[in-house]
């Protein structure tokens, strides 16, 4: 049985969780846009001391690696590697969109009938999605996609697709006309989907390393030019 503190910070969401043997025991989260520095260590001691218990009684700590916001990866990988360097515990990095998918099954009474297509924001029409089966098995890795009205019309001739995320909310008019085409409004990257695939990896040790892990961006950062006086 393992105790693990479960990070996301991918998106706008700023979420927190306790889980002990892969079930979420206690949860804490904001949808506050640019609050993750602000409320992510915050969170992190409220779950544990609402479980009665101190940093040194995890036995990992887990983060979601994206893809996602640049500054809110950073933000919650750099605050999980330091947790783990302070208690001497092992990493784990768990994809977003596989976790988006894991909470979207968990939400369908007959999962098998649907394939699952989680999307985040990226910028004017383009998201980062994948494609994962009820098993949650990948069947289209994670990519960015400028989305039109053809997009993933291969996959919808043929099953019934559930989009659900920030990214597919933008995409919903755009792919209504596709009959297959299902979406789920509301739905957000959570820690509380991230539990059992944090457990599953635990019992398998699948940690990162500590000192070299990074985020898994998909694209490269580009930083805007400033706004100053005087420059262009």
């Amino acid at each position: 049985m393992a105790t693990i503190l479960n990070i996301e910070t991918s998106t706008t969401v700023c979420s927190v969780a306790l889980a002990v043997d892969g079930k979420v025991v206690a949860i804490k989260e904001s949808h506050t846009k640019n609050s993750h520095a602000v409320q992510i260590t915050l969170f992190c001691e409220a779950v544990l001391k609402e479980y009665g218990i101190g940093f040194p009684d995890l036995d990992a700590v887990a983060v979601s690696k994206g893809p996602g916001s640049y500054t809110g990866l950073r933000i919650g990988v750099s605050t999980a590697k330091g947790f783990c360097y302070a208690i001497d515990k092992p990493l784990i990095a768990i994809g977003t969109l596989k976790a988006m998918a894991a909470g979207m099954i968990e939400n369908e009474s007959k999962p098998e009938d649907f394939l699952y297509c989680p999307m985040i924001d990226a910028r004017r029409m383009e998201v980062y999605s994948a494609f994962f089966d009820s098993e949650l098995n990948e069947l289209k890795k994670t990519e960015a996609v400028v989305v039109d009205e053809n997009s993933f019309s291969d996959l919808l001739s043929s099953h019934k697709i559930i989009f659900a995320g920030d990214g597919a909310a933008k995409c919903r008019e755009i792919l209504s006309h596709q009959q297959h085409a299902i979406f789920k409004g509301g739905f957000h990257p959570s820690t509380a989907f991230m539990a059992q695939l944090s457990e599953q990896k635990f019992n398998q040790q699948d940690f990162e390393n500590v000192a070299y892990f990074e985020p898994f961006y998909l694209k490269d950062f580009v930083a805007g030019i400033p706004r100053v006086k005087g420059l262009r």
